[in-house]
């Protein structure tokens, strides 16, 4: 059942495979573990940047395409349900009705991408999806009646989201069962969902074409398959399931503007999580978001108690100062693709 469920794609480690079901409890467990809004936030972040960093990774690692307009498509998911709750109200048929728009949208940009810009070489590609995620950030903040500019939008979700919404009048375990709880169990289920579609689309014969195409276009076009339209429906996949991802930011939030969801940093945080995880695993995605997003979320409160410990040592308490983290933080990077060049989820299944 289980070798079912994960595509037969097994970890195969078992330090792995303890890693895996240590975060899956977690996270379930996340609202009744750590109370507070703190830390459900950090729980919420971490869903989200493990669908976005997988569907990025089936596009680099499994198809060998680099992209800087991941983003692009993680912006239309959380800008469409933003923009259609806005406008037609806090129901759960704005939020529909902005799911499939942003949907409808991205799948036409990822086409249109694909089948101009995917017969050049590598980095010429790379190059135009970075201009046109610029223009489309540049396009989001100036469109201020339409977008909210560079101020974003603030919007309601459906009442039974809304976190004055009690659904139990008992708190369970110290933690209110409301409409904010609720979120998060429709962000964590909505996330094993989405992980495990991929787990099926990179196991089956389309996700082997894809990886023999990254191995080696020319020998894959030789033998008969359309390394142009393989690629195209790479991206339009990946697309999609980041498109689904910035649904469940706008969701989370309630807000959005162009530096929640269309930020260049985020594209750099999706390509540092890849390399930490290991590329070409589905795996390695929420791993490395879980460390990346956890180092980037309580890094500073280490560092600061690390500062006052070593108070008395003025040169330790310096490199120790919370406003360093940044540089501690490309230290953590570094060590990591060092110590892991093949990933995490690549150097355990070695083990």
């Amino acid at each position: 059942m289980l070798r079912r469920l994960l595509s037969d794609d097994l970890p195969r480690s078992k330090a792995l495979s303890v890693i895996l079901l240590t975060l899956l409890v977690l996270l379930a467990l996340a609202p009744f573990i750590v109370p507070g809004i703190n830390a459900l936030n950090v729980a919420a972040k971490v869903l989200i940047f493990i669908v976005l960093v997988a569907s990025f990774d089936l596009l680099l690692g499994y198809t060998g395409i680099v992209s800087f307009a991941h983003t692009m498509f993680f912006g239309i998911g959380a800008y469409g349900v933003a923009i259609a709750s806005t406008r037609i109200g806090a129901s759960w048929e704005g939020v529909m009705v902005g799911i499939g728009a942003a949907l409808g949208v991205s799948l036409l940009l990822a086409l249109a991408i694909g089948l101009f810009s995917l017969r050049v070489r590598a980095i010429f590609f790379a190059m135009i999806t970075l201009a046109i995620a610029t223009a489309f950030m540049t396009l989001a903040s100036q469109l201020s009646s339409f977008t909210g500019g560079e101020d974003g939008l603030n919007f309601k979700v459906p009442e039974i989201l809304q976190s004055g919404t009690m659904l139990l009048s008992e708190p369970i375990f110290g933690v209110d069962i409301n409409g904010r709880l609720l979120t998060y169990y429709l962000l964590f289920f909505a996330t094993l969902a989405m992980v495990l579609a991929l787990l099926r689309i990179v196991n089956s014969p389309f996700g082997r074409v894809l990886q023999a195409i990254r191995e080696n276009p020319f020998r894959a076009e030789a033998i008969g398959y359309r390394v142009v339209v393989y690629r195209t429906v790479s991206s339009v996949i990946s697309a999609l399931f980041a498109t689904m991802a910035g649904v469940m930011l706008a969701l989370w939030l309630r807000y959005n503007g162009p530096d929640t969801s269309l930020s260049f940093e985020i594209m750099l945080d999706c390509l540092l999580i890849v390399v930490i995880g290991g590329m070409g695993t589905i795996y390695g995605a929420a791993i490395g978001a879980a460390l990346f997003v956890i180092a980037q979320s309580y890094l500073q409160d280490l560092l600061r108690l690390g500062a006052d410990a070593a108070s008395g040592v003025p040169v330790l308490a310096a490199l120790l100062s919370p406003d360093r983290w940044l540089l501690w933080l490309g230290v953590l990077f570094v060590l990591s693709v060092y110590y892991f060049p093949t990933g995490i989820v690549g150097r355990l299944r070695r083990t």
